[in-house]
């Protein structure tokens, strides 16, 4: 139960009160007086610790011991059969002869006032390509540009808004993230807009990326952005040899692993540390990539590097790792 920020009395308050009145023998009126309540407060608390010990100054529900006007059992009992049914409040209401507000009243009291708490939640789906290369998943973050240290740092907004409404700020930039499902090795290129012309490019530089690893790239897996619907990125990904695969709408979760990715980039590296400008935030992009790859120890590879299931041999290691 919470206590209320100027409740003057706690369960530990209660007790010195009662130990004042018991053990030291002062007056209710005394107690009263120099803790801040009224004498009537002082003696029921004393009355309950004499029945009940110290568990009788602890915090009890408020709820009458008795609710007459309350709805008989098996009318809930109905109104639960018709909602399993998928029936509306409103359909229930009309059948069992009740109010509206009775009846989703009792749907709150049985926690089924909602749909889809009738059904059980579906379980977590977690899912790894085989060998690296069968699939990446490519994904773009927008961030702000920006010419001083940010708002994130400073706490200070006054004036960012009003200049990119009026197209006067810096403007934007967008971080393009590659991730290949099997290994977690990741690409990142930051590049002025998110068009299909942008993305092809893009996806022609991860390939060549992950080429230079020893991967062949067989699948890329996008979201529904408009420039990875384009008949533009669909004949890249023929001309490449990929199969595209796009998400289904409103489901982020299918594209998981660039979504995550993307949130650790940003917290480990675009607001990781107090930059001077976005072009000192964008020259920390490869540093930081390259200890995600090959330092950076990655939670779903038990505590491994992604770079560390290519299974690349020494002199392969030597000639990669700058």
């Amino acid at each position: 139960m919470g206590i209320h920020k100027n409740a003057p009395l706690t369960p530990a308050g209660r007790e010195i009160l009662v130990r004042r009145v018991v053990d030291e023998g002062q007056t209710p009126m005394a107690v009263a007086t120099a803790m801040g309540v009224c004498v009537s407060t002082v003696r029921k608390w004393v009355g309950r610790y004499h029945a009940e010990g110290l568990p009788g100054l602890q915090d009890r529900s408020s709820r009458p011991h008795r609710t007459p006007t309350r709805s008989p059992e098996h009318l809930a009992e109905q109104i639960a059969a018709l909602r399993r049914q998928r029936w509306t409040g409103t359909q229930i209401a009309m059948t069992v002869g009740l109010s509206k507000a009775t009846v989703f009243r009792i749907l709150g009291r049985l926690g089924m006032n909602r749909l889809k708490a009738l059904e059980p939640a579906e379980p977590v789906r977690r899912y790894e390509r085989a060998s690296p290369g069968e699939m990446i998943h490519i994904d773009i973050k927008k961030l702000g540009k920006f010419t001083r240290v940010g708002h994130r740092i400073t706490g200070d907004r006054r004036g960012q808004s009003t200049q990119r409404s009026d197209k006067k700020g810096p403007g934007w930039e967008y971080v393009h993230v590659c991730i290949d499902d099997a290994s977690r090795v990741a690409f990142t290129q930051i590049l002025p807009d998110e068009k299909r012309e942008s993305a092809i490019a893009f996806l022609e530089a991860a390939l060549d990326y992950y080429k230079g690893l020893g991967i062949t790239v067989q699948r890329v897996m996008t979201d529904n952005g408009g420039c990875y619907k384009s008949f533009a990125f669909r004949d890249a990904c023929e001309q490449l040899g990929l199969k595209h695969i796009r998400t289904k709408p409103y489901t982020p979760k299918t594209n998981g692993k660039a979504e995550r990715f993307i949130q650790t980039a940003l917290r480990e590296w675009a607001y990781a540390q107090a930059y001077e400008n976005s072009d000192h935030r964008a020259d920390e992009m490869p540093i930081w990539l390259h200890r995600y790859n090959w330092h950076r120890p990655h939670g779903s590879l038990k505590a491994q590097t992604p770079i560390s299931r290519l299974g690349l041999s020494d002199d392969n290691v030597m000639r990669l790792h700058i």
